[in-house]
């Protein structure tokens, strides 16, 4: 078998290199009591795209620090008792996707949202004004200002947000709620479940931001972690700072809030990927204390993998009945 990282066997045991910091639990409980307590200014406005059995929304959110958070909303027409909702995260960089890649859900009788992450490829704003470096950097935005300012807590939080908005909706069972997605949605994902706990189900594949200590020590901070390099070198050039930097990292690594997860989890790893490396992805799965599976992918790196979409609607369907 294929391999660059751990054994399969020492993956199914690895708990992680990079710190936890000792407050972890009281920084989020207290972030997300705190978002709770906004007023969300919720607007759901048709979209120009219409479907023959869906209808579609443009759905924002007032998320923290006050950005307006996008998302993409589709359900059925002719809803007659609350429905499961899927909410979907997409890939670093990108934007929450075509209208039409959703209708399978809402074939299947779920309505879908898809969220656009804070200044990236869609729509949601990016209100922050931070001190240092935000050159090719999502993941240490805000670093150098603490770890309240990090643009990632803002968006983790933006996954709890929307989780709840949907389970306030009329026409969704708020006991019927799935996340799922890939690479960076993988991670948020992760987040979503681990931060509202009435997520049933959870589907990340090859999940980004988690382990940041072992993809430094792999020497694969490059492709999506180059801005952990570049911080470095710009920043730190002797790594005078490097426990505080990590330490920092730890409220936003997904590896040090999965254990909060109660979703039933399933997950995909490709043993053969460079960008998120199997060790830090099941620094994150090994502290999921839920209910969960893994399917590996031997051959495959941080792509497309085959038969991973299929899984993932038979698995929410056979756990969540329409």
């Amino acid at each position: 078998m294929p391999a660059f990282d751990f054994s399969i066997e020492k993956l199914q045991t690895y708990r992680g290199s990079s710190p936890c910091p000792d407050d972890i639990d009281q920084f989020w409980d207290r972030n997300i009591t705190e978002m709770k307590a906004l007023d969300f200014q919720v607007e759901l406005i048709p979209s120009k795209f219409q479907f023959p059995n869906a209808e579609a929304f443009e759905l924002y959110f007032t998320g923290v620090d006050g950005a307006r958070v996008h998302a993409k909303y589709l359900r059925p027409k002719n809803i007659s008792k609350p429905i499961p909702s899927v909410i979907e995260f997409h890939g670093y960089g990108y934007h929450s996707g075509e209208w039409s890649e959703k209708l399978s859900w809402v074939n299947s009788g779920f309505a879908i949202a898809s969220m656009d992450c804070r200044g990236q490829g869609g729509n949601s704003q990016d209100t922050s004004a931070v001190l240092g470096n935000t050159l090719k950097g999502h993941i240490i935005r805000g670093i150098d200002s603490g770890p309240d300012a990090l643009l990632f807590k803002k968006i983790f939080l933006d996954t709890a947000q929307l989780a709840n908005i949907l389970m306030s909706l009329d026409e969704v069972d708020e006991t019927r709620l799935a996340a799922i997605g890939g690479s960076q949605g993988g991670a948020l994902a992760l987040a979503c479940a681990a931060l509202e706990p009435k997520i049933k189900l959870c589907a990340p594949h090859y999940p980004f931001l988690s382990d940041y200590q072992r993809v430094w020590d792999m020497d694969l901070d490059q492709n999506a972690y180059e801005e952990l390099r570049n911080y470095f070198r710009y920043h730190d050039p002797l790594h005078e700072r490097k426990e505080q930097v990590f330490n920092t990292l730890g409220y936003i690594d997904i590896q040090n809030i999965t254990k909060r997860i109660k979703a039933k989890t399933f997950m995909a790893c490709g043993l053969m990927d460079q960008i998120c490396p199997p060790s830090s992805q099941h620094a994150a799965y090994n502290k999921i204390t839920a209910e969960k599976d893994i399917v590996y992918y031997p051959d495959f790196a941080h792509e497309r993998l085959p038969g991973w979409a299929d899984r993932v609607h038979q698995f929410i369907l056979s756990n969540i009945n329409p």
